[in-house]
């Protein structure tokens, strides 16, 4: 039986299988195995006579579900899949389901069985070999069980409302509740295993959302990787520009630039630095060219012209600031010719 499940199913990939599991692996599953109990789903078939033979040897085969089509996060709710998928690649028949819930929960019900009889001892070579054999088998099914029936998944979550749920968040509790029917589903009552799971994913869903209601009534604002981000660079600038500012300004008061009084009149009305600033007379605003002109007598564009004479002898007074003495007279030279 361990041959023909290895052969036609590939359980020599699953996990627990000697190929994938070294002696320290294998001995912490036996113990996960062994700290509690299985429980499985009852059947006549089991305790009867050749129970083994007919449930496996015997069985015809089921075939694999085709998974390739499954991609929820890439296909979300209301789009088709480009590759075409067949209903009988997907959804086993009422026979299928019976052989493969049979094999499974039988699977189950052995490694139950060795249970009780171990309990505290530790088991001999023999009974570990035969522990994770059924463990290899009651996963493999467990996970053919599941795919053949992923679908149910996406079909339910079509028919409830997502709002600001995550879909990837609603496909996993649905893939756990999935998970969970395979484990309940008891085949010997006639029913079809879909009408027991899509109600349990549905379930799930609604548990899922009384959930993610509670938390965002809890936690009104959601992740904003903003938040994260530091406002380092955006202070820093602003501090290098407050700076910049206050040492014109002491230029404007101190008149390092050489300003006349128009230019500084100017400056102080369309800029709010000046002789007035420094007396604590302050403009709630800046005042325009326009307004600027009708005070001191003249044209707007000659105000414009003014400030900007101004302000070219502001940036030179700042820039040869910052230059050693000795190369201020050749800086100031090179600005006038530039300019001049």
């Amino acid at each position: 039986m361990e041959e023909r499940i290895t052969a036609n199913n590939g359980s020599e990939n699953l996990p627990g299988s000697r190929a994938n599991t070294p002696a320290a692996s294998e001995k912490a599953l036996l113990d996960e195995i062994l700290a509690i109990p299985i429980e499985y789903v009852e059947s006549d078939e089991f305790r009867r006579v050749g129970a083994e033979r007919r449930i496996f040897d015997e069985a015809p085969e089921v075939r694999r579900a085709d998974v390739a089509w499954y991609r929820p996060l890439m296909d979300p709710i209301g789009t088709t899949s480009k590759q075409p998928r067949r209903r009988d690649s997907i959804v086993l028949t009422a026979a299928e389901e019976r052989v493969i819930f049979l094999q499974y929960n039988y699977a189950r019900f052995r490694i139950r069985r060795m249970q009780d009889r171990v309990k505290a001892k530790r088991p001999g070579p023999r009974q570990r070999e035969e522990l994770l054999l059924w463990y290899r088998i009651a996963q493999h099914l467990r996970h053919r069980i599941a795919e053949a029936n992923l679908a149910l998944v996406l079909a339910m979550s079509k028919r409830i409302r997502l709002g600001d749920m995550d879909f990837s968040d609603l496909i996993s509790e649905g893939n756990m509740a999935l998970m969970r029917s395979i484990d309940k589903f008891d085949v010997g009552r006639g029913f079809k295993f879909s009408t027991y799971a899509c109600r349990a994913i549905l379930k799930g869903f609604s548990r899922h959302g009384s959930k993610h209601l509670r938390y965002r009534q809890r936690f009104g604002a959601s992740y904003d990787p903003e938040f994260e981000r530091s406002n380092y660079p955006e202070d820093r600038r602003r501090e290098e520009l407050r700076d910049s500012a206050d040492e014109v300004k002491q230029f404007v008061l101190q008149n390092q630039a050489d300003l006349t009084e128009v230019e500084r009149e100017v400056i102080h009305h369309r800029f709010r630095i000046g002789p007035g600033e420094a007396a604590g007379l302050r403009h709630e605003r800046p005042r325009t060219l326009a307004q600027v002109g009708k005070m001191i007598g003249l044209t707007k564009e000659r105000v414009r012209q003014i400030q900007n004479k101004a302000l070219g002898k502001l940036r030179l007074a700042v820039e040869e600031s910052s230059l050693p003495s000795a190369e201020r007279s050749t800086f100031r030279r090179s600005w006038r010719e530039s300019v001049g």
